[in-house]
């Protein structure tokens, strides 16, 4: 899997403008929204991404100097994101202190970077909350039915049917 591409689709489908560049240790795929910007490192292996990332950042800012100085508030939410494929749990503390780093850029460091959901997972911090809820092909009327058991069946029936309020509340009232 091409980490770099699915980068650029993940951070797509969250509406944020893409491009990419060849930096200095890999390709560079930047990204911006109306409230932030940032740029996505590649890395062969974890020991590049441990020995290369402070100055492939330094890059990143210094190739896009000139629209950070007129990005205003934005320029505060500028993320580096660094990732790689090779799983390295001997390294897994030292990454993860990349992120407390919060020098130039705020950080996304990440190994063991192998598949569309790990490349989505990396993202989340940089990705709006989605719900996505579970509708399937059921019966609505008998969903709120099973909701409204505590109800009389004949004031659900009434309120389903749309009888005026009226009537639904004299049912309601009758029934207390």
């Amino acid at each position: 899997m091409d980490i770099a591409t699915q980068a650029q689709i993940v951070l797509r489908n969250a509406q944020y403008e893409t491009w990419s560049w060849s930096g200095p240790s890999g390709p560079v795929t930047c990204f911006e929204s109306a409230a932030l910007m940032g740029f996505v490192h590649i890395f062969v292996n974890a020991e590049a991404l441990m020995a290369d990332w402070q100055a492939s950042q330094k890059t990143s800012l210094a190739r896009h100097a000139a629209s950070l100085r007129g990005a205003g508030v934005k320029a505060w939410n500028v993320y580096s994101v660094l990732l790689t494929a090779e799983r390295a749990p001997s390294l897994a503390r030292a990454i993860e202190r990349i992120e407390e780093d919060f020098t130039l850029t705020r950080k996304i460091a990440r190994t063991a970077v192998t598949t569309a959901e790990d490349v989505e997972r990396a993202l989340l911090p940089l990705i709006g909350l989605r719900a996505q809820p579970l509708l399937g092909a059921t019966n609505f009327e008998d969903r709120l039915r099973s909701r409204l058991k505590d109800v009389p069946a004949d004031a659900v029936s009434a309120f389903l049917n749309e009888t005026p309020a009226v009537e639904v509340a004299r049912i309601l009232g009758a029934r207390s």
